[in-house]
This record gives C-alpha cells, structure tokens and sequence, in this order.
C-alpha cells in the first residue's frame, strides 16, 4: 500500500514516519510519502490560499492549488485511487472504514487547513470526505496521522504480531465494543487486586 498526504506542514510527520508500526509496514515494502502543497501552488510567493467569496473570515485553500498538487504527484487530478478530503463536516471515522481503506492498494489523504477546502475539492477532487470527530482542528494533519495510524496498523506484519490487531477496541471480533480491560503486575496494588 502507499499512502500519501497532501500538506502545507509535510515536516510534521516526520516524528509520525519514526513509530515502530509505521517503521515495521515501510520496511515490508509499504510506501509513506508526504506532498507539500505549496511546492506546486500555480499562485506566486507559496500562496495556497484566498478569502472566501460571499465574505466571512478566514482562508480557504484554492482548488486550483490542490490541483496541481494532485497532478505534480500523479500526473491526474484526481489520482486513479481513493482520495480523503479530511473535514469536521465529513463521514465519520470508524474501524470499519479503516479496515475499508487498509484494503486498497493506494490512499491519498487531503490536510485542510484555516477554514478548509473550496468545496470543489470535496465535490470533484476526493473520493471521501471523512472526520475524526464532531469537533475542528486548526488543521487536517493531526487528523491524516490518526487515519494513517488506523490504517498502517492493519496492515500484515505492521504490529510485530498478527494477534494484536483481531481483538483490539472496535473489531470485527469484539463485534464494534471496546476491548476488555487489561491488568499487569502487581498483582496487589495499593489494596486492589487483579480480578
């Protein structure tokens, strides 16, 4: 698999590409790659941005940036494969969909930033439009890193043991419910005991 994410701050993740999980899947062959929207910005001085039309306040990134983002990268925009616009207003996020994403063979992942994407790019330019949580970041990166995270984790050989992953937190096998609590010694801690 090759996930990509489409970012103003592609320096970000590099702590993210570090974790042993998203170590262990690159080096069985999965790819991790970051595309910096401002290298690729038809507009002058790095700008990716403009004031909405109608009014209010805030920025919003231009089409035409993600754009060309899109095709300095793949040589289409949009790319031939799934492309996630990460918005407040989008799908929720799930372990279904991460499963569902875990499946394809490549996954883009589109970062807002400010007050989000022309709405062209949710409507033409991805696949989905997906949230993490009914709530607003100051921006998608911290979102793309909680959907790569999900997704690399169910990838074959990512989490050192196959068995980590069949009965985790909202699994198939747990039937969507939270995992089971866990203890660990001491078996006698401050008068509670193990069950």
């Amino acid at each position: 698999m090759r996930i990509d994410v489409v970012t103003l701050f592609p320096e970000w993740f590099e702590w993210f590409a570090s974790q042993r999980h998203v170590a262990n899947a690159v080096g069985l062959g999965h790819e991790l790659g970051f595309v910096d929207l401002r290298a690729s910005t038809p507009l002058n001085a790095g700008q990716v941005d403009d004031t909405p039309y109608g009014g209010g306040a805030g920025m919003v990134i231009r089409v035409d940036v993600v754009e060309a983002a899109l095709e300095e990268r793949y040589g289409a925009a949009p790319p031939p494969h799934r492309t996630v616009a990460l918005s407040p207003g989008g799908k929720q996020f799930d372990d279904a969909l991460a499963s569902e994403l875990a499946a394809e063979p490549a996954l883009t992942l589109l970062c807002g930033r400010y007050e989000g994407f022309d709405e062209r790019v949710n409507e033409h330019l991805a696949t989905d439009v997906v949230s993490v949580g009914p709530y607003v970041l100051s921006g998608g990166e911290v979102a793309a890193m909680v959907v790569a995270d999900a997704v690399i984790r169910k990838l074959p050989g990512a989490l050192g043991h196959e068995e980590s992953v069949v009965e985790e937190s909202f699994s198939e096998a747990l039937e969507g419910a939270p995992e089971y609590p866990h203890y660990t010694r001491p078996f006698e801690w401050r008068g509670h005991s193990v069950p």
